[in-house]
């Protein structure tokens, strides 16, 4: 049974919730690129996933996480940055971002 969209989304944004950004690298030969996606919570959290898409299209979980302000997301996105330019010689740059609704149609497609 082939899995839902659902299944294979790193993170889910549900009714209420807005996205407060999108992060990515460029490619880095034989590892992918590195990404970063967050999202507001209806109690004002701040939730981010941090992953490596993979030439596959796999997506592999680094880390997850909540912050409680902008100020944090800011720390985290900062370190995220440093140690993947010590590592790959990559920084973080944000990015557009695909949004899928639960049928398969892009969310930009849709009309609210």
């Amino acid at each position: 049974m082939k899995p839902s969209l659902s299944q294979m989304a790193v993170m889910n944004v549900d009714k209420g919730e807005e996205i407060v950004g999108g992060w990515a690298t460029a490619h880095i030969p034989q590892v992918g690129v590195y990404k970063l996606l967050a999202k507001k919570r209806m109690d004002g959290v701040i939730e981010w996933v941090h992953f490596i898409q993979r030439d596959t299209g796999i997506k592999e979980i680094v880390l997850r996480g909540e912050a409680v302000s902008r100020g944090q997301l800011d720390i985290v996105l900062e370190l995220a940055d440093k140690n993947l330019g010590k590592l790959f010689g990559v920084s973080l740059q944000a990015v557009d971002y695909d949004m899928y609704m639960l049928d398969g149609k892009k969310a930009s497609d849709t009309k609210h």
